[in-house]
Parts: C-alpha cells; sequence; structure tokens
C-alpha cells in the first residue's frame, strides 16, 4: 500500500517523531508498584490520568508477552464513548469507524475478523446494528454496545501465548469488567447526568449512566450494579459513484456499444470517438443522506464472594441494547445506461432491457466537452480518466432515463449483546491453585423492515465534473425537472418504479466451559506449570423475512414507461436539508438538492402496497446461515524465570467441528411450492425440500397462485474437522537500567467467517465455457499464522517509556475469493430449461505476510502538569496473488497530550489511520476479489475500493468543584474530518462524506 500524507496527517507524524527526539529527562526510579504475575490486574481502582498511566505501564512492564494495556481510568480520561475508540489510541491499533464511532478493532495491519475480542477471559457475542453488517456473518465484535464506563481494564496480546483463548489471529484483547471487592470504600458509586449534540443533525440526546458499589465490612462479599442510558443523534451526507445498472462504481468507455459518441459529437474537442475507448468513466454522479439514532440502553451486575486468601468467586452479567432506526436517501445518475441507450428505469442494460425511445427511434447520450486526464493505478498502470463531461442526449431528445432517487426507512433496527460468567478461583494449597470460568454469551443484530421506494428520473442530461478527493464533484442536471416526486406535462420528473420490504435477524450465541491450574514447581528456571481445558458451543443463525406486495409494477417493454397502476404519492416528501454537503467542500452551483419520502409516508406506502400471507411464506431460505462450531482445546504452559530472565513456553491443541445447513436450489420443477397457509408438502425428488417458504415470490392480489414459480431450496448437511497445534514461546530479559528486551514466537488460528463456510448458492448462469452458480466452500481450513517478534523498552521515568517493536507473520490460509472450484451442483439451464453440472464459484485460500515495526513513547514535561503519548506503527501486508490485505492500514500513528491538577484534568488526542482497502469484514465468498478486468487489451486485477487517510481529533476536560462532584466535557470528531474512498487511483474518487462533531457534557457525582 501507498502512504500519502494529508496535511492533518503530516502534522501529527511530524510531531510525533519530533517529540521522539526530545532530550530524555534524568532517569528516576521507576515508582515500586508490586502487581500479580498474570495480566490483567484487578486489585486497586486508581484515579486520575498520570496514575492511571502508571498502572497501565507497571502491567505492561511486568508481563511476559508483547502487551498493551488500557486503564479504567484510561477508558474514563480519553474522549472515548466506547472501548474500540480507546484502544485506536495503543501502537498497533486500527479502528473501522461508522458515523465516528469506532466498532470494529484490527492490529497490526489486518482485517477486523483476525483480531479476538473476549471479555474476562471469553468469548461475546455482539451484534450489529447496520442491515448490511447483519447479514454479512462476520467474526469481528462490534463494540458500539460496549459503552468504557463499565470497563476496569484491556489488555492487548501481540504475542500469543498457550493459557490464552485461541482465534485471534492477528492478537488477542481481553477486556475485564469491574470487580465489587476492587474498590476502596465499602459503599461507593456514581452518577451521571448530561446530554450529547451532533452538530450535522443538530440534535441533543439525553446521556446518562450511573453505578453503585457494595461490600461487607468484612471484605468477604461485595455486589457492584451499573445502569446505562445514551443516546445520541446521527447524520452521514455523502457523494458517491452508487448507482443502478451492471456496472455503477467505474467502467470504460466503449464507442461501438455507446453509439452516441462519435466524431462528429466531438467535433471541436480535439478528440475522437476512438480516442476515448478505454477511457474509465464513472457509472454515476450521487448523493447520499442518512440520519439515524444511537440509544444505547443496559446495565451490569457483578457479585463477588471471597470468604478467604484461597477461594475467590465472581459472578457478572452484562445487557446492552442499541435501538439504531435509520432513513436513507438517495439521488443518482445512470452515465452508463444513457450512453447506452437504455432506459430500462432500474439501470439494466442487457440486451433484452428496453431502449430509449424518443419520436420512435433509440437514442444514445453523447459525450460533450470531456476533459481526459491520466492515472497511475495502485497496481502500477497507466489509465485514462474523464475527469468531467456532460453526458446529453441529442438535441430535441424527449426526456429520458437519467437517474433514480430512493428512500429506506429501517424500521425496528437494533443489535443486542449480553453475556453471564462465573469465574472461580481456588488455592488448593501452596502450590496448586484451581481455576473454573463458566460462560454464556447471546448477541441479536435485528431489522425488523428494511422498506423503500425507488423511483425514475427523466430529463435530457448530467454534467459532472470529478475535483479533489476531498471535495464534492459538480454535479447538474439537465430538463429534469426539479426535486419533488411526480411526472410533468413533458414527461421529466420521478415515477415509482420499485418497492422493497424485507427484515432480518441474525442470531450469535455461545456456552463455554475451561478449567486451568496452576501448579508451582520452583525448580531451576521453572517457576509454575500451569494447563488447561477449554469447549465451547457456537451457533450462528441468520434469517431474511418479507412479505409479499398486492400488484407488481410493469414497465412498457418498448419505452420502458411504468404500465401499470401504480401511482407516485406526491404528498409525504421532504427535500434535503439546505445545509446538506456544506461540509463536503463542493463546488459554485453543484446540485445537492435531493428528497425523499418521510419515514412515515414510506411505512405507509409499504403498508398499503403488501399483505399478509404466512410466516412460512415470508421465509428468504436461500439467504440463510445455519451453523454449529464446536471448539475443543487444551494446553501446558510452563512459566520460567532465573535471574535476569523471565517468561514462559507451551503449546494449545484445539479442534473446531463445523456443521453447516447449506441453502441449496433445486432445479426448477422439480418441486412444488405450497400456496400461503398451505401444510408442507414433501417432495419427493427432494425429501428435504422446503416447499411452504415463498423465497419472494410473487404473489398479487387476483393473479392464481403457481406452484412452479420461482426457485424452491433444501438445506444440505455439512460436517468439517479441524484439528491445530499451536505453540508459543514468551522470552523477557531485564537488561539492567529500567530497559527490557522480549522475544515471542508462536502459531496463531483465526477460522474462517461463516459466510464462507455457509452461505447459500445463488446466481447460476451458463455461456459457452460451462455453467457456473455461486457458493460457499465447506471444506476452508482455519488460517493459520506463525509470528515472530522482538521489542525493547525503556522506563526511563515514572510515568515513562520509549518502546520499539518488530513483527512478522506468515499467514497460511488467507481467503482467496470468486474462485471456481471444481465441486460441482446439478441446477436448471435457464436457457434449455435442461439440468446440468454448475460448477460452484467459491472461496480458496493462499498465503499472505505481515512485516511491521512500532515506535511508543511518552512522558510528562519534567516537574509540570503536563505530559504527552505517543506511537506510530508500520505493517507492510502481502497476499500470495498480489492483491492488497483487505482492511489493513500500512500507517497508524497517535498523539496525546494531557494536562492534570487538582481541580482539572485534560487530554487532546489525535489519532492517524492510513489507506487500506475499504470492504465488509466479511467478504462474500463469491465476491470477485481476486478477478481480472482487462482495460485497453491489458488484463489487471479488479479495482478494489480505497478508503483514504483520515486523521481525527478528539478532547477531553474534566473540572472537579469538589472531590466529588465533576463536570465532564468531551467532544469527537473536532475537524469534521471528511472519509475518502477510491478505486485504481485517487483521480477516481468513489465516496466523500461527513458525519459532523459530537459533544457531551456530564455532571458527575461520586460518592
Amino acid at each position: 500500500m501507498m502512504f500519502k500524507q494529508k496535511p492533518l496527517a503530516a502534522a501529527v507524524s511530524m510531531a510525533v517523531w519530533s517529540l521522539a527526539t526530545l532530550p530524555v529527562l534524568a532517569q528516576a526510579q521507576a515508582q515500586d508498584q508490586e502487581t500479580p504475575a498474570a495480566v490483567p490486574m484487578q486489585t486497586v481502582e486508581v484515579t486520575g490520568i498520570r496514575a492511571s498511566l502508571a498502572r497501565s505501564l507497571a502491567v505492561k512492564r511486568d508481563a511476559s508477552a508483547n502487551v498493551e494495556v488500557i486503564t479504567a481510568e484510561d477508558v474514563g480520561k480519553m474522549p472515548d464513548k466506547n472501548l474500540a475508540d480507546s484502544l485506536q489510541r495503543l501502537a498497533g491499533v486500527a479502528v473501522r469507524t461508522d458515523y465516528d464511532e469506532a466498532e470494529k478493532v484490527s492490529m497490526r495491519g489486518t482485517n477486523p475478523d483476525m483480531s479476538l475480542i473476549i471479555f474476562n477471559g471469553h468469548a461475546v457475542s455482539s451484534a450489529d446494528w447496520y442491515v448490511a453488517d447483519q447479514g454479512s456473518s462476520s467474526r469481528s465484535t462490534s463494540l458500539s454496545l460496549m459503552p468504557s464506563h463499565v470497563l476496569q481494564q484491556a489488555v492487548v496480546y501481540k504475542t500469543s501465548q498457550a493459557n490464552i483463548v485461541d482465534g485471534g489471529l492477528a492478537g488477542t484483547i481481553n477486556v475485564s469488567t469491574r470487580k465489587p471487592l476492587s474498590a476502596k470504600e465499602n459503599l461507593s458509586g456514581v452518577i451521571s447526568v448530561g446530554a450529547s449534540y451532533a452538530d450535522l443533525p443538530g440534535r441533543y440526546a439525553p446521556d446518562m449512566n450511573g453505578s453503585v458499589n457494595w461490600k461487607n465490612e468484612a471484605g468477604t462479599f461485595g455486589v457492584l450494579a451499573a445502569l446505562f442510558a445514551e443516546k445520541r443523534y446521527v447524520r452521514r451526507d455523502s457523494v458517491s459513484r452508487f448507482a443502478y445498472g451492471t456496472n455503477s462504481g467505474w467502467d470504460v468507455i466503449n464507442s461501438s456499444t455507446m453509439k452516441g459518441i462519435t466524431d462528429a459529437s466531438l467535433a471541436g474537442t480535439g478528440y475522437t470517438a476512438a480516442d476515448l475507448n478505454g477511457v474509465r468513466l464513472p457509472g454515476s454522479m450521487s448523493s447520499e443522506f442518512v440520519e439515524s439514532v444511537r440509544d444505547r440502553k443496559g446495565g451490569m451486575l457483578s457479585l463477588q464472594f471471597k470468604p478467604n486468601r484461597d477461594l475467590d468467586v465472581t459472578l457478572t452479567g452484562f445487557h446492552s441494547s442499541m435501538d439504531a432506526d435509520n432513513h436513507g436517501r438517495l439521488t443518482s445518475s445512470a452515465i452508463y445506461s444513457m450512453l447506452l441507450g437504455k432506459n430500462a428505469p432500474l439501470g439494466s442494460t442487457v440486451a433484452a432491457a428496453a431502449n430509449t425511445n424518443s419520436n420512435g427511434q433509440q437514442v444514445f447520450a453523447q459525450i460533450r466537452n470531456p476533459v481526459i486526464v491520466n492515472e497511475t493505478t495502485v497496481y502500477g498502470n497507466q489509465l485514462k480518466v474523464l475527469k468531467a463531461a456532460d453526458i446529453v442526449f441529442p438535441n430535441g431528445t424527449t426526456p429520458q432515463y437519467v437517474g433514480n432517487s430512493e428512500g429506506f426507512y429501517r424500521d425496528g433496527a437494533k443489535a443486542e449483546s449480553s453475556f453471564l460468567d462465573l469465574d472461580a478461583k481456588y488455592r488448593v494449597n501452596d502450590d496448586l491453585t484451581i481455576k473454573t470460568l463458566l460462560s454464556t454469551t447471546r448477541g441479536v443484530g435485528t431489522t425488523e423492515l428494511d422498506q423503500g421506494v425507488t423511483l425514475a428520473r427523466y430529463g435530457t442530461g448530467i454534467s459532472y465534473a470529478l475535483g479533489n478527493l476531498h471535495d464534492a464533484p459538480f454535479v447538474g442536471y439537465q430538463n429534469a425537472g426539479g426535486n419533488q416526486p411526480g411526472l410533468n406535462a413533458d414527461g421529466s420528473g420521478y415515477a415509482v418504479v420499485d418497492r422493497a420490504a424485507s427484515g432480518v435477524r441474525t442470531v450469535d450465541k455461545e456456552w463455554s466451559a475451561q478449567l486451568d491450574t496452576e501448579y508451582r514447581v520452583d525448580r531451576g528456571i521453572f517457576q509454575s506449570l500451569e494447563s488447561g481445558v477449554r469447549f465451547s458451543d457456537h451457533k450462528r443463525t441468520s434469517a431474511r423475512r418479507g412479505p409479499a406486495f398486492r400488484n407488481g409494477i410493469t414497465f412498457d417493454p418498448a419505452t420502458g414507461r411504468v404500465m401499470s397502476n401504480t401511482p407516485t404519492p406526491t404528498t409525504g416528501w421532504q427535500a434535503f436539508p439546505g445545509d446538506f454537503g456544506n461540509g463536503l467542500d463542493g463546488p459554485a452551483g453543484w446540485d445537492n438538492t435531493g428528497f425523499t419520502y418521510t419515514p412515515e409516508a414510506i411505512k405507509d406506502y409499504i403498508a398499503g402496497n403488501t399483505k399478509v400471507t404466512s410466516d412460512a411464506f415470508e421465509r428468504r431460505v436461500s439467504s440463510e446461515i445455519d451453523m454449529q462450531e464446536r471448539q475443543s482445546a487444551a494446553y501446558l504452559m510452563a512459566n520460567l524465570e532465573r535471574d535476569r530472565w523471565s517468561g514462559n513456553v507451551g503449546v494449545r491443541f484445539t479442534r473446531t467441528e463445523v456443521k453447516a445447513n447449506i441453502a441449496t436450489p433445486i432445479p426448477v420443477g422439480a418441486c412444488r411450492r405450497v400456496a400461503p397457509g398451505q401444510p408442507p408438502v414433501t417432495c419427493a425428488a427432494y425429501p428435504g425440500a422446503i416447499t411452504d417458504a415463498g423465497d419472494a415470490t410473487p404473489f398479487y392480489d387476483g393473479t392464481p397462485f403457481d406452484p412452479l414459480a420461482g426457485v424452491i431450496y433444501y438445506k444440505t448437511p455439512t460436517k468439517r474437522t479441524f484439528d491445530n497445534w499451536l505453540p508459543s514461546l514468551n522470552v523477557r530479559y531485564d537488561m539492567g537500567n529500567d530497559m527490557l528486551a522480549r522475544f515471542g514466537v508462536s502459531r496463531t488460528i483465526g477460522r474462517q467467517n461463516y459466510n464462507l463456510l455457509g452461505s447459500g448458492f445463488g446466481t447460476p448462469g451458463c455461456d459457452a465455457n460451462g455453467c457456473r452458480v455461486t457458493g460457499p466452500n465447506p471444506d476452508l481450513e482455519p488460517q493459520t499464522a506463525d509470528n515472530v517478534d522482538l521489542s525493547w523498552s525503556w522506563y526511563f521515568a515514572p510515568r515513562s517509556i520509549v518502546a520499539l517493536s518488530v513483527f512478522h507473520s506468515s499467514i497460511n490460509g488467507y481467503p482467496k475469493t470468486g474462485a471456481v472450484g471444481s465441486t460441482t451442483i446439478d441446477l436448471q439451464d435457464p436457457r434449455d430449461q435442461t439440468v446440468k453440472s454448475f460448477f460452484i464459484n467459491t472461496a480458496s485460500q493462499q498465503g499472505a505476510k505481515i512485516n511491521g515495526i512500532e515506535l511508543q513513547y511518552e512522558q510528562p514535561f519534567g516537574q509540570t502538569n503536563f505530559g504527552f503519548t505517543s506511537n506510530i506503527s508500520r505493517a507492510k501486508t502481502k497476499v500470495d496473488d498480489g492483491r492488497p490485505m483487505v482492511g489493513a492500514s500500512e500507517w497508524t500513528g497517535n498523539l496525546g497530550l494531557y494536562y492534570e491538577d487538582r481541580k482539572l484534568s485534560a487530554r487532546l488526542v489525535a489519532n492517524y489511520r492510513g489507506e487500506y482497502v475499504n470492504s465488509t469484514t466479511a467478504p462474500a465468498p463469491t465476491a470477485n476479489s481476486q478477478g481480472l478486468t482487462v482495460i485497453n487489451g491489458v488484463a489487471m486485477p479488479t479495482a478494489p475500493t480505497y478508503a483514504d487517510a483520515v486523521t481525527t481529533l478528539a478532547l477531553s476536560a474534566n473540572y472537579y468543584f469538589t472531590d466529588n462532584l465533576e463536570l465532564a466535557f468531551s467532544a469527537t470528531n473536532l475537524t469534521n474530518a471528511k472519509r475518502a474512498q477510491y478505486r485504481y487511483s485517487e483521480e477516481e474518487q468513489q465516496k466523500l462524506d461527513v458525519s459532523g462533531r459530537q459533544y457531551y457534557l456530564n455532571l458527575r457525582y461520586k460518592f
């Protein structure tokens, strides 16, 4: 990947490195703080930024493995609303951000799927609020449900060891929640009341949380209860290349099919039609506007019983839910369809699609006033890009299809996560300690109804001009009427052409049990032996359902215009807000207008056009995921120490048993579907056929039910077992003078995403080269990585460190999607209705490598109340087939400045993340991410979508009126950073969005 610094990013980077050259203060003996050998610590609750930094460094210093640590006060004092926000401040950690709240965490240049996040030592089932993520079946953990104030400590293991739960290919993050007996006082707590304000939607919302901690006089039993109710409004303004049609992002000009591009139409421009062939062309110019709410509520209850020093039992329960209804709007053009002379109102460009028709003749859009620039792609190829042009129909053409407008309201969007764990530790004698951990967890992501209306827009042309990657482009429509629903007398304007309604529910749950022992041997270098066993039973299901529409929408095959009686509502709509796109820095005169129906109008329209059938008929089997995964593990680890040396060596054995019920299509006509409300009928040819599911088959009023319409599915069971041995070694050497060196080698495992193993089949097709269908690959083995880590750290003063780490990971089994497999399935060829063998396009595996370096430097400014933290990381990734690794940022960095005295504490933090391939954390097994595209006769990798580098700035400030009363203010995204995406190069802007600033003000009372 390339590292292209933007001005603010460069400033942060320079600041970090300049700080690293400051003269080192005179050495001082580090504060002597006794800590347990194991991390994370849960003994004394610290207060204050400086004290928490000291504690974090103490844990990092004493750990055998290379770790990073955040303590409770770190989280509380940082300008963060959840744990992911705080984790991104650490060296080598990056996050995926939605609406400027961090959600998914990645480590050392990898995708979030490769990082394992555990709570109190066990897995936690999280959930996603966004409908696309709910159906993706990623393994990544969303931390948007985890408020920071219920957490005690997070330890980031960059090197593995045998006693850590397996599954973190790139690293493991163990989050510890608060324990009641760790409190200083017998009765204590905090109440926080305040509000959030989002400047882009311009709305306030309540922000409240509180906790109470009680323990008896003897300190043998305690109870901690915490509640939170935190709400905020969000909005995102975007411009993008989204559009309908076969090539909605970017494609190339072809004058043989785009017949309006002629030498005559280009007269006076200096170009001929041949000059434009092969030039990269944006498929559309679109503007998007999304509003949503984040209403998070939940709590935690923890009971701890410690009657003596030998027995410690803790029961912890946690639940969090977040309502996140969201309303999306889109206005887009149809450049690709216009040039191909196609009038299909959803952008279809196949040969059978309706043609444009003006005065009885097919018309093709022309390209006028072209501006062509050269680009060098991320792969080093030379291409040309049409940066600006007028895409217009010939003079005198009647209004034709030029784009779409749509509005979707996702009602009942919600994410829930909960866990219950019982943690017991018993010291049998001075030499033997036994620990047990029982846990159950459940995460649910739901969208009750993702419902929307799409309208086609008719006009005679569009003008556009792409500018800087970080500025909105110019766009303007010609003779298309105003931005409001309804057709004008000349045929311009908008008409409803499509409706959609479906809901999704994804459930992820697990129970686990583990038993660990530690036996002190104290012989030679062997201090103790640890061993343990663990078993977990994990289930993942995802299902989509949708109501049946009363009537279909039909189109004139000659003109593409709507023929059926589907009136376009002309009430219940609203325009884009007047300040839409202000933060996108669009050029003067650009069309930043748009409209959509209100959520109430969308709901009323869909309700009036759908009908009740049956729960079974609403089922969409084709998109279901139904999986069970059982994990068994056993380990043995020796803890070592002699003189200046310490560490551990061990091995972990893990067995993964994967069962999947895969939705498999049946050849059309082999089985008969039953009407809604009728009991299912067994199909003789396929006894497992699900004959009562509708799978979106039309069932219109007044139309006889057709039992042979659509595709019927059955479930194919699969079972695979994978065994892996995971050795590890960590060595820590005390070099003296407060310097430490560490060396770690390990093999780690990362299991494949659920959809690669168990998604359904889809999109069958045949051509002269044979028949193919997309589908999963249950034979995919887990990914493994062989890792080497070498680090040096110098604790040269209290709360001070300089640390350097270098690392290497060699990954085996990295998914390669879009591969043509050798496995076949019998399906019907749609060309001649005969059953044939279809090859399955699916995922295969390959190798990948990561090499990296991390630098950390932090210290107070002498005897003042000021100090700083900083780190910078570089992770260079390489995949065997030469494509970039999805989600991998080569560069990340942080710079934080803090001030603290008895009355005031404040922290200003800048975070930089370099560019990375922006894709879902669970790429579909059929996504052609490893395919080739032929442009101008040259085959090159298919264009990925890159997220450009971004720097964000956040602030927190706390003022103490008394020791018990505090006013807390924090702000995120202070610079209102624009997030940009591009394709082959920055000349091909793909998307640009802004989400505005968020402010939080809370009054906290501690007792």
